[in-house]
């Protein structure tokens, strides 16, 4: 593919960190699908999903003609009792990353409730915490030659517009733009796309049935059945303009990953050729038409 820089996500394969998410596909089906897409890079999974051992991890992408471009790390980060704990379960990230030759850490800051069905406004203790915590996150990467990007998401301690905005103002993270969890949180993604357009150093781009995004928001359903009842669409087959946010990013010249990622829900083992790969082909096919258009 010309222009952006495009990879591929395993939570598109259903491949999530939430426990009892569904079915997981192999790694194998799952990156040689990526490949057989003509994608040529993905992020790392949830912990466990792809090997910890450099040379595994190494040779299973170079396998697949793969390479790794980053990794989501939701992290605890506004509990000052419990982030020392967390800061060295950062670090091991970071080291699993560095070491399958990523560039990136996606920080995002999670509840600590489990899952993505809570969420709450820090008093300004919590949030000086959170702060300082992104901080401290970027150096710890930095040490591994990793840049980070803060991922406001649903079901998080940042996922209204407002919280991005009191992020933007408080603290000076790079962001990773994930359109969909914008739209599901309240917000426009293309107003954060134009506002923080600079700031912004990594995309998840998704599209959005904003009907199953308004009954998610609104408590009716949880974050796991809106993603079953398909609430994150194949790119162009949702509600959100994702020709704006492409300019917008194109606009200040944005140079990073482009990261295909519709979550899924996958409920038993699809026959060979058929499952998420079919919508994940639309997506690609989607991005390559936008993109010739520019």
């Amino acid at each position: 593919m010309t222009g952006h820089k495009v990879a591929g996500a395993p939570i598109s394969w259903g491949v999530c960190e939430v426990p009892g998410w569904g079915h997981r596909l192999s790694p194998d089906r799952v990156l040689a699908e990526m490949a057989s897409l003509g994608l040529t890079a993905t992020e790392l999974g949830p912990d466990g999903f792809l090997p910890a051992d450099p040379a595994e991890l190494r040779a299973m992408l170079d396998g697949h003609g793969l390479q790794l471009v980053a990794g989501f790390v939701p992290v605890v980060l506004h509990r000052e009792a419990t982030w020392d704990q967390e800061r060295v379960e950062l670090e091991r990230q970071c080291a699993t990353l560095a070491a399958g030759g990523a560039g990136m850490v996606v920080l995002a800051a999670a509840t600590g409730e489990g899952g993505y069905d809570v969420s709450a406004d820090l008093d300004q203790a919590s949030w000086a915490h959170l702060v300082s915590a992104i901080d401290q996150t970027t150096d710890i990467a930095a040490r591994y030659g990793l840049a980070t990007a803060f991922h406001p998401h649903y079901g998080t301690v940042v996922e209204s517009s407002r919280q991005i905005h009191r992020l933007l103002e408080t603290s000076s993270v790079d962001l990773c733009l994930d359109t969909g969890h914008v739209m599901v949180g309240g917000g426009d993604p293309v107003e954060i796309a134009v506002a923080a357009a600079a700031r912004i150093s990594h995309v998840h781009l998704k599209d959005v049935d904003t009907a199953v995004a308004a009954r998610t928001r609104a408590r009716q359903i949880t974050y796991h059945q809106a993603v079953v009842e398909r609430m994150y669409q194949p790119l162009g087959r949702g509600d959100l303009d994702l020709t704006a946010i492409l300019a917008a990013l194109d606009g200040v010249g944005f140079d990073g990953w482009i990261v295909l990622e519709q979550d899924t829900v996958v409920p038993t083992e699809p026959e060979p050729g058929a499952g998420p790969v079919a919508d994940a082909g639309v997506c690609v096919e989607f991005l390559q038409q936008a993109m010739e258009a520019a």
